[in-house]
């Protein structure tokens, strides 16, 4: 689920943002375990995303099976920057791509993969959206394993129901939102309780759907320190209009959604409570647990009166590296190879509700994710605002605080001087 460089302190560097890279997940495993023996090369396989350790697991154990030369053990709970620092990193990493790799790769930590043919299988659309959170010159540091999109959940018994044809414009939004509500119906379920709900959601679909985000953070850092009232960018100048929408957006949902978690949202959802619910394909399967017949599609959220202006939120899901420090890049590499076999590699993505990353990746397997795979094809996503800033600056709490009521503006401007002060401490 749960996205550069100066030597001058005037220039933004985002390595200043950054936090220990934590691991999480549950143990240390050898998965098909064996004996190591002569000829035999170990090496260590470290999985940062809980919900599909197992999944891993399993495909070890299938590699295990398909030769005899290299074990893998699976680790989840060792500290990274810790293994980092004392020079004994896992020889493969698969992790969510974010904040927390960009000390990795910006230090030139990660080892060089553009050799690999696996590298050059990836979709070139893929690459400027690995090289906005982190990149080394001259380098390929990771190989994109899962792109995750997302954008709205929408009810299509609902839409059917009551003539309410996919939105593509912003009068068009309105216009639904009044037939649902003018039936007794929520257009929207929010969950403003958790923060991360709203920042995914409703502050990264607005600002994604109106700001050309790539830009927008390149002009950014390049201000440094002088973010505010009188530089070229700010968010409280960028991002004002997008806020409005924001605040509009938050009269077609819930009255209770300031007291509402993601487990009501999905509960509230499954049941037919709302039209549309802003969450991302991680949600599919905790809908399915309510109900299995929830008719459901997906279409990116028009805040525009302009149908191109359209886009999905995505992220680097999970991303594959190799760290300069490991001694096994060979048994690594091999490894790495065999997860991206197609046969692999396509299968884990279908599974996982995912679009796949390579120039050959078919299309998304869960039929709920179709309304979204124009916009795959077409390249027209965007990172994630909330991505882009640094867990140092609490945005999600930011954006909580609009969707609850607080005028744009100060917040705002509390947001450009927070980026500032970061700066000033690089």
């Amino acid at each position: 689920m749960h996205p550069q460089r100066s030597s001058t302190a005037a220039h933004l560097s985002r390595r200043s943002f950054l936090v220990g890279a934590g691991a999480i997940g549950a143990g240390l495993a050898l998965a098909g375990c064996a004996p190591q023996g002569a000829g035999v090369t170990e090496i260590s396989f470290y999985i940062s995303k809980p919900e599909v350790i197992g999944y891993f697991d399993t495909l070890i154990a299938k590699f295990h099976k398909t030769q005899s030369t290299v074990r893998v053990i699976r680790d989840s709970t060792s500290n990274l920057s810790a293994d980092f620092v004392r020079n004994s990193p896992p020889d493969l990493g698969c992790l969510n791509y974010n904040f927390s790799m960009v000390q990795f790769v910006e230090r030139g930590a990660l080892s060089d993969l553009s050799d690999m043919p696996e590298a050059g299988r990836i979709n070139p659309d893929i690459t400027p959206l690995v090289k906005a959170t982190a990149d080394y010159p001259g380098r390929t540091s990771v190989i994109p394993y899962s792109l995750t999109a997302a954008s709205v959940l929408y009810n299509k018994d609902l839409f059917a129901k009551y003539g309410v044809a996919i939105p593509t414009t912003w009068d068009e939004l309105a216009a639904a939102a009044a037939t649902f509500m003018a039936a007794g119906i929520s257009p929207f379920f929010n969950t403003y309780k958790d923060t991360w709900t709203v920042a995914q959601g409703l502050f990264d679909y607005t600002v994604g759907g109106m700001i050309d985000i790539p830009s927008f953070f390149a002009k950014l850092r390049s201000e440094g320190t002088s973010v505010g009232s009188s530089s070229r960018v700010s968010f409280q100048k960028d991002f004002e209009a997008a806020m409005a929408r924001v605040s509009q957006l938050t009269s077609y949902a819930n009255k209770d959604a300031a007291s509402r978690g993601y487990g009501d949202g999905n509960l509230a959802f499954a049941q037919g409570k709302s039209a549309m619910y802003l969450q991302g394909p991680w949600a599919l399967g905790e809908l399915a647990k309510t109900n299995k017949a929830l008719n459901i599609g997906t279409f990116p959220l028009p805040v525009t009166n302009d149908p191109a202006d359209l886009k999905v939120r995505v992220n680097v899901d999970l991303a594959l590296w190799i760290p300069e420090a490991s001694t096994k890049k060979a048994a690594a590499r091999s490894f790495l190879s065999y997860l991206m076999r197609p046969e692999i590699h396509n299968a884990y993505n279908a599974d996982n509700n995912a679009f796949g990353t390579t120039k050959d990746a078919p299309p998304a397997a869960n039929p709920a994710l179709a309304g979204m795979q124009k916009y795959y094809d077409d390249a027209a996503f965007y990172l994630g605002a909330s991505q882009l800033i640094p867990s140092a600056i609490p945005v999600a709490n930011y954006a909580q605080s609009i969707a609850l009521g607080a005028r744009p503006g100060p917040v705002l401007e509390q947001l450009d001087g927070d980026w500032s002060r970061l700066a000033l401490r690089s």
